[in-house]
């Protein structure tokens, strides 16, 4: 009896399950960037502000970008594992869009 090598593993739905997951992440980041713009243009409109709704457009972007690519490397056949780099900057987008919309709010 052979034993199947790691080419023939069967992955099911993980792949798709992965997809999904990093679509609900997307979303969810959409919707805390939109609240936080929300917040920050609601104010004064003090350069401040405007810098602080800028850098938050720009966190959000970074994040779609690293999300866009991660969903196209799972619509190859065998997709590779998440690199440290891509799971470093999908955290430090999080945090970062966290930390702006916190000092926006106050």
């Amino acid at each position: 009896m052979t034993t199947p090598g790691p080419a023939a593993r069967d992955a099911g739905l993980q792949p798709e399950r992965t997809r999904l997951a990093w679509r609900r992440t997307t979303l969810a980041c959409s919707v805390t960037a939109v609240l936080a713009l929300r917040t920050a243009l609601r104010g004064s409109g003090s350069p401040v502000e405007v810098l602080g709704a800028a850098v938050i457009v720009l966190i959000w972007l970074a994040f779609l970008g690293v999300a866009h690519r991660r969903v196209r490397q799972l619509a190859a056949a065998r997709p590779p594992g998440l690199p440290a780099r891509s799971a470093l900057a999908a955290v430090a987008c999080a945090v970062a869009l966290s930390v702006f919309a916190v000092a926006v709010i106050i």
